[in-house]
């Protein structure tokens, strides 16, 4: 059910300046048939009230019952009716008012042209009623589509988030198994760290944007655990100017992107390797940049960007409906993801 539309106060506005205009003009017909000032203003204010009322009858009606396309030939049927029952009620009305018989003469000729004005102006009514409880329909059908949109979106940003998780977190029990018969002490440090970067990933479950200096913070953790997992062959390079620290990003982005260039910068080789992440602001948006070193010649050629990735870049395109905030290129031995995070104004 739709809320009335005479809860609008522009509409009530509208309905009144009309029904005062008609009034006037009802006067001056009258005015001109050589009966008095008073009757003529008398039989406009009762006749033009009732019909008036009668208008707001079919209009909160429409409220409950809106006919469709084919049966709307179910409102010229209603205001034949209330036109009838108007007619009849105001002439009953104006003939107990006035006992004049030069006045009833009037009335009693003017019953077409009366009948034919309501039927007219309760139909007028009838379809304006139409049409804005039409629109208002249209809007709440609008709105509940966008909220089920919203709601959809939301839900995919927790998968996403979610998908990722266990990927690391089984890679980092198994490094765990494997510490735990040759070096207990690095193992238990190993559940310590876990256990640190689990808890803050919980804390950030319904947060869905963070300060980037959190969003580091929340990194160096998950960095110190792979730190554990390759030892030495680990080596991180973090540029973070000052200025972009307090600049907002989803919460919990940058973890998988750092992962994925773990993935693809060590798991080929056997030598030391330096991830870098570096963080600026440019033209208003924080751009974070993440390399790693990728050899052609002796890397597996990479597929799309992997799923890491692309639930990354899918994220960002439901947050901000682009698809150009993140960027690979393979430049002079370096594999480079770049992110671009525009910035609320």
């Amino acid at each position: 059910m739709t809320g009335s539309i005479l809860s609008d106060k522009n509409f009530k506005t509208a309905f009144a300046s009309w029904w005062l205009i008609w009034s006037f003009i009802h006067y001056l017909a009258l005015s001109d048939k050589g009966i008095s000032v008073e009757q003529a203003i008398t039989d406009s204010v009762i006749s033009n009230l009732l019909l008036a009322g009668a208008c707001l009858l079919i209009s909160n009606n429409m409220r409950f019952y809106l006919p469709r396309r084919e049966k709307y030939w179910y409102l010229l049927i209603v205001g034949l009716a209330i036109s009838g029952l108007w007619l009849a009620f105001d002439r009953l009305v104006l003939g107990l008012v006035f006992s004049d018989p030069a006045y009833k003469q009037l009335l009693s000729a003017s019953l077409n042209l009366r009948f034919g004005e309501s039927f007219l102006l309760l139909n007028c009514m009838s379809m304006l009623s139409l049409l804005l409880y039409n629109q208002q329909e249209q809007k709440e059908m609008e709105s509940r589509k966008l909220e089920t949109e919203k709601l959809s979106k939301e839900a995919e940003l927790l998968k996403l988030r979610q998908q990722l998780q266990p990927h690391f977190l089984f890679n980092s029990l198994n490094s765990i198994s494997a510490l735990t018969g040759g070096d207990p002490v690095r193992a238990r440090h190993m559940i310590q760290q876990l256990s640190d970067f689990l808890r803050g990933t919980l804390r950030k479950d319904d947060q869905q944007w963070s300060a980037l200096s959190e969003e580091i913070e929340h990194l160096n953790l998950y960095l110190e655990i792979e730190k554990v997992r390759f030892g030495y062959r680990l080596q991180t390079n973090l540029e973070i100017s000052d200025d972009v620290m307090a600049m907002k990003i989803p919460a919990l982005l940058l973890q998988p992107v750092v992962e994925n260039a773990i993935k693809f910068g060590l798991y080929d080789t056997i030598d030391e390797v330096t991830i870098e992440i570096k963080a600026r602001s440019i033209d208003g948006a924080l751009t974070v940049f993440v390399s790693n070193p990728f050899d052609e010649n002796t890397s597996q050629p990479l597929h799309g960007t992997g799923f890491g990735l692309a639930s990354i870049r899918r994220r960002l395109y439901l947050l901000f409906a682009r698809q150009d905030l993140l960027t690979t290129a393979n430049i002079d031995g370096k594999f480079i993801t770049t992110i671009k995070i525009p910035q609320a104004k």
